[in-house]
């Protein structure tokens, strides 16, 4: 049977007895429905994770205490770095959820001049606060133990000329496919853009920064499925999809 995989922010040493805090304690109790006895996982996204037993499951607290510390890690040789043009709703929400599956390694939401939603003060915390939750658990699911970083909302303009590696961006209306391409040392800085795609002076504001404008195939994609298309695709050129 599967054992439950649960991240945590403390820092974690073997035969550590943990107090989960209250939404974690919510998480097993409510969700995974753990009992006493009942083996999981914990791991703190710094790289491996901890063998555990829960010690107690009541309602006014859950304990685990952690067995042996095993170095295992799922990640991929490919460093990607992804500038995802904030989308509306659900559709950012999956984006945000799938390339941690698929393996970035940090994500930057991205105003532009297209983007229907725009975040700022507040709002863009929440949002920000919302999306790591989404991350901690993709990264539960598919098994990784290096938690991705997410990055403030930021500026397109802010954000371009900072980049390193490889830098790519995508464009319907470039020439240029990927497996023309080669990734530096430093990988790969990935730029997708909003619903409406990027305007033509961001576009060239792309280009004058050092990102090669790309395409996928000859269909006009959606937002989220571009971004995920594409680092599929990085991942088989370059990654672990082999």
């Amino acid at each position: 049977m599967r054992v439950s995989r649960l991240y945590v922010s403390a820092n974690l040493e073997a035969c550590q007895t943990l107090t989960l805090d209250d939404e974690a304690s919510h998480y097993v109790r409510t969700v995974l429905r753990l009992k006493k006895m009942a083996g999981i996982i914990l791991f703190d996204g710094k790289g491996g994770e901890y063998s555990g037993t829960v010690t107690e499951a009541s309602r006014n607290k859950v304990q685990v205490t952690l067995g042996k510390w095993t170095d295992r890690s799922v990640e991929s040789p490919l460093n990607v770095t992804l500038g995802l043009a904030v989308s509306r709703g659900d559709r950012m929400d999956l984006a945000v959820q799938k390339s941690v599956e698929l393996g970035v390694n940090a994500i930057t939401p991205l105003l532009t001049e297209r983007c229907v939603v725009q975040l700022k003060g507040d709002k863009a915390q929440q949002r920000l606060s919302h999306w790591r939750k989404i991350m901690q658990h993709a990264t539960e699911q598919c098994g990784r133990t290096l938690l991705p970083t997410l990055n403030p909302v930021t500026d397109l303009s802010g954000w371009l000329e900072s980049r390193a590696g490889l830098k790519i961006f995508l464009d319907p209306l470039a020439e240029t496919s990927l497996s023309t391409l080669t990734p530096t040392y430093d990988g790969v800085t990935l730029l997708s853009g909003p619903e409406g795609g990027f305007a033509s002076h961001e576009r060239e504001a792309a280009k004058a920064a050092g990102f090669i404008p790309v395409r996928l195939g000859h269909r006009i994609l959606r937002a989220e499925t571009a971004a995920l298309a594409a680092l599929s695709a990085l991942q088989m050129l370059w990654g672990d999809f082999v």
